[in-house]
């Protein structure tokens, strides 16, 4: 390349190089939860019935309003009655579950499935009477708040398959 090619390049080049060098002073850094870093807690027996482990990943926040948790259910647990304000995602990581519609029928989930709760929807979800459970929860939050929970699931609620 000549030398006047090569300055109108470097000539062009300037601004985008500064406005690149600008963009990255505004972006925060990335950021490692590490595993283990947060205690896992018990499931309240306000909400949910049996043994449940909720172990925290993230809190919603400005950048994400969203907060995630790994939520374990033993044989026979599950959670109550609840709606989303802002909907929540359920990818089920291990064992066979079970999930529920309000009004509609008892429907059983496996480890890559997807459960998605519109805001607003009456659901629970939980383990099978034999088989743990565990899912990652993603839900989203409306003035801080993720979850309306509401009456526990009767057994005759979870055993109607």
């Amino acid at each position: 390349m000549n030398n006047t090619l090569l300055g109108i390049a470097v000539c062009a080049a300037i601004p985008f190089a500064s406005v690149a060098g600008e963009a990255n002073k505004s972006v925060a850094a990335q950021q490692i939860i590490q595993a283990g870093s947060q205690a896992s807690a018990t499931g309240s027996a306000d909400y949910f019935t049996g043994r449940v482990r909720v172990d925290p990943l993230f809190p919603a926040s400005g950048e994400i309003n969203a907060s995630g948790a790994y939520v374990t259910f033993e044989p026979g647990a599950r959670s109550a009655w609840h709606t989303h304000p802002a909907g929540q995602r359920l990818v089920v990581v291990s064992g066979v579950g079970l999930t529920q519609e309000w009004g509609k029928p008892v429907q059983e989930i496996r480890p890559g499935d997807v459960v998605v709760c519109p805001p607003g929807v009456k659901h629970w979800h939980g383990a099978t009477p034999t088989t743990a459970m565990s899912h990652l929860a993603v839900s989203g939050a409306v003035d801080g708040k993720s979850v309306e929970w509401l009456e526990k699931v009767t057994d005759d609620q979870y055993n109607a398959r």
